[in-house]
C-alpha cells in the first residue's frame, strides 16, 4: 500500500516535471552546465523521459515495463546530479546567497534517496526491507 502510493506520487512528481521541462525549459537551461552539447534539446529528451518513466511507472500490471521505468528514472536521477550541483554552485556564488544551504544540501542528500526510491516503487529492488525473490 505505502509503495504503491509513493509510486504514483514519484510519477506525479516526474511527469510534472517532465511538463515543465517541456513547456519552459528555460530554468533548466540556466542550470545545465555549459559542457553539455545542444543544451535545448537535451532539456526537451529529459522531459520527454521523465514523463515516459512516469507512465511506466503507472503500469499495474506491466511488471517488466515498470520496473524498466524505475531503472530508467534512477539513472536519469543519477545523470541529472550534475546540474543540480552546477545549480548549487552558481547560486551559492550569487551575491544574496541565493537559495542558501538550506536548500542545496538537502537537494544533495535526496538525490540518492529519489535514484533509490525509483527503484523500490517499481519493484525493481526490495532492499531494504526483505530480500529479493529469485522467482520474480
Amino acid at each position: 500500500m505505502i509503495r504503491a502510493g509513493l509510486r504514483i506520487l514519484l510519477a506525479v512528481f516526474y511527469a510534472y516535471a517532465g511538463y515543465r521541462h517541456i513547456v519552459d525549459p528555460q530554468p533548466f537551461l540556466l542550470i545545465t552546465p555549459f559542457w553539455v552539447p545542444q543544451r535545448e534539446a537535451v532539456i526537451l529528451w529529459t522531459g520527454v523521459a521523465e514523463i515516459a518513466g512516469a507512465l511506466a511507472l503507472l503500469q499495474p500490471f506491466l511488471t517488466r515495463l515498470r520496473i524498466a521505468g524505475g531503472f530508467g528514472l534512477a539513472l536519469y536521477a543519477l545523470c541529472v546530479w550534475p546540474a543540480n550541483i552546477n545549480h548549487m554552485f552558481m547560486d551559492m556564488a550569487r551575491p544574496d546567497g541565493g537559495w542558501g544551504f538550506a536548500y542545496h544540501i538537502p537537494r544533495m542528500i535526496a538525490q540518492p534517496l529519489i535514484i533509490w526510491l525509483a527503484l523500490w516503487v517499481s519493484g525493481a529492488i526490495d532492499w531494504p526491507f526483505r530480500a529479493r525473490k529469485d522467482a520474480e
